[in-house]
């Protein structure tokens, strides 16, 4: 099936025409895709338009590549805020590029994007076997990372004078922006330097990305932290414990969190607004009727409800107001003012929950990646990102994969099954 036609389309530096080095392996042919939709109706209506449905071009190692690795020089960034398993990332990269393929230098820039900055420096790491060896036995990310945008001229100025011919960019949806400006800018200059990124969210709310690594352990470790609310709110009298995680506009790690651990009462996500009086005297019926409540709330959630701050922070993103301790300090005086006593117990894990390493299923998930974008850029693909979709490995275009947030459908199945899960009323408003 081809991929000509659609938004899906890979950017290729040129002909591959070095037989790989690898060797044992299953390679993928490049007419290889998977089917972006899998819905019945939406196939038929491809069909009655006469058109190609959009496909994704498949990962994997090609039988021929583009670069000479004995050649090629490649570097790593990771940027953005911790999220579990980016050890792991680029660990498998290094790995790759030197067991797979031969390549002998690779170069971590420290503190993401920064790294690629002149003014900063920062001093380039050298990434052998040997030095990450053990990272992904560690949370947070060996090279370190930052926030906010970098000089586009100086960061290829860096690459050019580097050599560098291939770059793997480990962030979320602004490093994926950054690194589609790093390509446009490679291109504008005539150069054949590849740009892949490996897309990293805590809050898996990036576009065509069935799941990003980190997801699974983020969700594991809340369930720890919710099970400890669950136990402070039933050994005490009208005991309420609030949980605040990860979510700035989509409420996924809240949603299966809530799933994870049916003790949950109420979950509340950026997707899904609710009234404030609505919702506190739902609580306060739970609380008549069963003693105790535990609810968890994403830090997007609510965010009508409370005044804006009027600030960004350093990645251009609004900063939120604290939902958290707006619903702690909203439930004290509305039971304050009904004369019921409660006892609330408020937890905010995200900072724990980011720094852990990873789960051995992100871990595996993590390798997969770090192998796929090798894989990719030895097979000059540029522009783009790998990504998990539909069960397959594939690659999209970095413009897709920023198209849009993903984000939980209201009349969706999952939040359907977190309201039969939590038993909360299906409208909050």
């Amino acid at each position: 099936m081809g991929n000509a036609g659609n938004n899906f389309q890979i950017t290729q530096l040129g002909e591959c025409r070095i037989p790989s080095p690898m060797a044992g392996v299953r390679f993928v042919r490049d007419d290889e895709h998977g089917l972006v939709h899998s819905d019945l109706r939406e196939m038929k209506r491809f069909l009655e338009e006469r058109t190609e449905p959009p496909s994704m071009e498949l990962a994997g190692p090609r039988e021929k590549i583009y670069f000479d690795p004995s050649r090629l020089k490649c570097g790593i960034v990771t940027c953005g805020g911790l999220c579990p398993g980016l050890n792991d990332v680029i660990r498998a990269i290094v790995l790759s590029l030197y067991h797979h393929y031969g390549v002998k230098t690779v170069t971590g820039f420290p503190f993401g994007y920064e790294g690629l900055a002149k003014k900063y420096g920062h001093t380039p790491v050298e990434l052998t076997p040997q030095v990450v060896g053990r990272i992904n036995q560690s949370g947070g990310t060996f090279l370190g990372s930052s926030r906010g945008a970098q000089d586009i001229a100086e960061m290829v100025d860096t690459l050019e004078r580097m050599d560098i011919g291939a770059l793997f960019t480990i962030g979320g949806d602004g490093t994926l922006r950054g690194a589609l400006a790093i390509s446009e800018e490679v291109k504008r200059r005539g150069l054949k330097i590849a740009v892949v990124g490996i897309p990293k969210t805590i809050d898996n709310d990036i576009s065509y990305v069935q799941m990003s690594f980190g997801f699974e352990t983020a969700v594991s470790e809340a369930r720890r932290v919710t099970y400890a609310a669950h136990s402070e709110a039933e050994g005490a009298r009208n005991g309420i414990g609030i949980v605040k995680l990860m979510g700035r506009e989509s409420g996924f790690i809240a949603a299966y969190a809530a799933l994870a651990d049916t003790q949950v009462n109420f979950c509340l996500v950026p997707e899904v607004p609710f009234g404030l009086e609505t919702f506190l005297r739902a609580l306060q019926e739970r609380l008549e009727r069963r003693g105790h409540a535990v609810i968890v709330v994403a830090e997007g959630a609510g965010q009508d409800l409370l005044e804006g701050t009027g600030e960004k922070d350093a990645s251009g993103n609004i900063r939120l107001g604290d939902i958290g301790f707006f619903l702690r300090d909203q439930i004290r005086a509305f039971f304050s003012r009904s004369g019921m006593a409660v006892n609330l117990r408020y937890i905010d894990p995200s900072y724990t929950i980011r720094s852990q390493p990873a789960n051995a299923r992100d871990s595996a998930y993590c390798v997969l990646l770090g192998h796929n974008a090798v894989h990719a850029a030895m097979a000059g693909r540029t522009e783009m990102a790998v990504s998990f979709w539909r069960n397959e490995f594939t690659h999209v275009p970095i413009p897709m994969a920023v198209s849009r947030r993903k984000k939980i459908d209201p009349d969706g199945f999952l939040w359907s099954s977190v309201v039969a899960s939590t038993g909360q009323p299906m409208d909050l408003r």
